[in-house]
């Protein structure tokens, strides 16, 4: 569909989700009422289950799709009905079209303003994997901690390096995060002790939805890879820097990123973002055969923030500004890195890119670049510092494209953080003492 392409529903200039976009999600009426599968079209959600309930959107003969809890079904439908789908809803959205602009009735059961429903995780996310692809971002890391003439390892040109994280704690927009606590070796001293985090960090992510399994063994090669990704999310994997810096050797993070990793409710299609297309960076060297793409733009052009609001602040302050297309390793070598051995990725899967940062301090992705580790403290609008995250702080991630008047968003991604949970190890449990009088 062309940037012509105009809804019957009022849509502003600068709306993330015009007719182009249509991202999908999961939303209810209330905190506990029936979830289904939605898309945002600019402040409203189109109910999806409606429209196929009263035959608008028959993809399938006797299947349900989208009167359901998450978006697996649908997904693992197959890419063609990811298509048709999209057809056919900036068809019947479409100014041209009286088949639902006129029908009043069946409008008022399918659209529901965003700020007057909940949303929800968007998919049953089966497993969830974290890459380090940002080339500045690493390079960052290993000059703090190691030999700035060796920053990056020798692996990190020749693989997307990941590791396998915890998918039941990836929470959806708008969750609280408790700052974590657990074991930190302070600099001076012979033991750890058991601390909350002092270093609590964001990494401005995106990440991308496995939709279409392949077999355990058998590797999904580079030119298939593409055809495995549903869409991408914006992503906050929180990160207790200080729990980490003592637990990652050897075997690498644990505790420091268990606790909570934040995504935005609507995943945005690669159909939609197709416009944004550009070319990843050269490769030095040249990746081994198995994960050489060909000269075809591997990357997309995505503008991206960081926005801090302090407790009791009452503006934000826009501490980071960069863009996807500065990642190192692109979706699909992941992708196919991710399999080579034989994993089996199934749909609903959840790929993290790694913490995204540019060239310059103001495009850092994350407090630790942009304080360098405390040692050059953020100052905030309302005359605050920050070297690291403070409770009652609220972290809000944006993204959108944009280009030749048209804009593709992601929304956003929020979390506030809450204080640590206050422990009492000498105090026995309830149940402890009930079996001490019995």
């Amino acid at each position: 569909m062309t940037g012509q392409l105009k809804s019957f529903i009022e849509v502003a200039q600068d709306s993330d989700f015009p007719i182009q976009n249509l991202p999908f999600g999961v939303f209810s009426q209330s905190r506990e009422g029936k979830r289904r599968v939605g898309v945002a079209l600019g402040e409203w959600v189109v109910d999806l289950a409606a429209l196929e309930a009263n035959g608008c959107l028959n993809l399938h003969p006797n299947e349900n799709y989208f009167n359901q809890s998450t978006l697996n079904t649908f997904i693992e439908s197959g890419k063609s009905n990811w298509s048709k789908l999209r057809a056919k809803l900036q068809n019947l959205l479409s100014a041209d079209n009286p088949e639902l602009r006129d029908n009043l009735v069946l409008r008022d059961q399918v659209f529901f303003k965003q700020s007057d429903v909940i949303l929800h995780l968007p998919v049953h996310i089966p497993g969830y994997t974290d890459f380090y692809s940002s080339k500045e971002h690493a390079t960052n890391v290993g000059c703090m901690f190691r030999d700035p003439k060796n920053a990056l390892l020798a692996n990190w040109s020749e693989l997307p390096v990941g590791y396998n994280g915890r998918a039941s704690s990836v929470i959806v927009s708008g969750t609280d995060v408790v700052r974590p606590s657990g074991q930190i070796k302070l600099p001076n001293s012979e033991r750890p002790e058991f601390s909350a985090c002092r270093k609590l960090d964001f990494e401005l992510e995106t990440g991308f939805i496995v939709g279409k399994a392949n077999r355990l063994g058998e590797p999904v090669s580079i030119e298939n890879a593409w055809d495995h990704i549903f869409g991408m999310v914006l992503f906050n994997d929180w990160s207790a820097r200080d729990l980490q810096q003592w637990e990652y050797v050897p075997l690498g993070p644990f505790n420091a990123k268990t606790f909570a990793s934040s995504i935005s409710p609507w995943i945005v299609t690669m159909e939609a973002l197709e416009p944004f297309k550009t070319h990843s960076p050269i490769q030095e060297p040249q990746p081994l055969h198995y994960l050489r793409e060909d000269h075809a733009k591997n990357s997309y052009d995505i503008h991206l923030s960081v926005e801090l609001k302090a407790k009791n602040a009452e503006h934000t302050d826009v501490i980071s500004q960069t863009n996807f297309k500065y990642m190192y390793w692109s979706m699909a070598q992941q992708l196919t890195h991710h399999t080579i051995a034989g994993c089996n990725l199934q749909v609903g899967d959840l790929m993290g890119s790694g913490t995204i940062s540019g060239p310059t301090p103001e495009s850092y992705g994350s407090l630790l670049e942009i304080t360098w580790n405390s040692s050059k403290p953020l100052t905030l609008s309302n005359g605050e510092q920050r070297s690291f995250i403070q409770d009652g702080d609220t972290l809000i991630m944006k993204g959108y494209c944009q280009k030749e008047g048209l804009r593709i968003g992601f929304g956003e991604v929020s979390g506030k953080v809450l204080p640590a949970i206050q422990f009492n190890f000498t105090a026995h449990t309830a149940e402890e003492k009930l079996s001490e009088t019995v």
